[in-house]
């Protein structure tokens, strides 16, 4: 009976033992678990991209202006073609501060919304949908209009309601709600 019960013990404290060994895979996969954990905590939302990337100093301004930090910080997920402070810089003169004077926050919050689409739509998801639709694939913004993006040349390119087109010259920017493609022409809603 003791021996038995000496045999039971070693058992458990070989149980034990074996349960907090730490191999080395074991180790591995714990660390690779840790790093992505930490980019999904670590990657900003839209905004905080936005905000930390100069080239869209200008978006951001008038994100604050028309009151829309709350929204394009929230969980979505949206599709943000974002115009960058050179295609900001092709409007007109005193577009911008026009546009950024609190009596026009109908008119930017409608350019604005624009330019997002409800979704979160990598570039080959784009590519995939122009491609299925016989080389154009309308999409509705939050807006409520519509852009029709293309291929030209092998980059995306979208026609506005107006028929003017831009350009996405960066695609793919990550944020923890969706997705950045970056623009070269600010597009604009009927």
């Amino acid at each position: 009976m003791k021996t038995r019960n000496v045999l039971m013990a070693f058992a458990t404290i070989g149980l034990f033992a074996f349960a907090s060994c730490k191999t080395p895979k074991t180790e591995e996969v714990k660390k690779e678990s840790m790093l992505a954990m930490a980019d999904v905590v670590q990657t900003p939302n839209i905004v905080g991209v936005a905000v930390g990337n100069e080239n869209f100093s200008t978006l951001v301004a008038a994100v604050k202006a028309a009151g829309l930090v709350e929204t394009l910080s929230s969980a979505g997920p949206f599709t943000v073609f974002a115009p960058t402070n050179d295609a900001f810089a092709k409007l007109p003169e005193g577009t911008i501060a026009t546009l950024l004077k609190p009596e026009s926050k109908a008119t930017l919050t409608s350019i604005l919304t624009y330019h997002v689409v409800a979704g979160k739509f990598d570039a080959a998801a784009v590519v995939a949908a122009i491609t299925a639709n016989n080389g154009s694939f309308t999409v509705t913004t939050v807006q409520g209009g519509t852009l029709v993006a293309s291929l030209d040349g092998g980059k995306v390119v979208l026609k506005d309601e107006k028929g003017n087109m831009s350009t996405v010259v960066i695609a793919d920017v990550a944020a923890s709600n969706g997705v950045i493609h970056a623009i070269d022409s600010v597009v604009m809603p009927n």
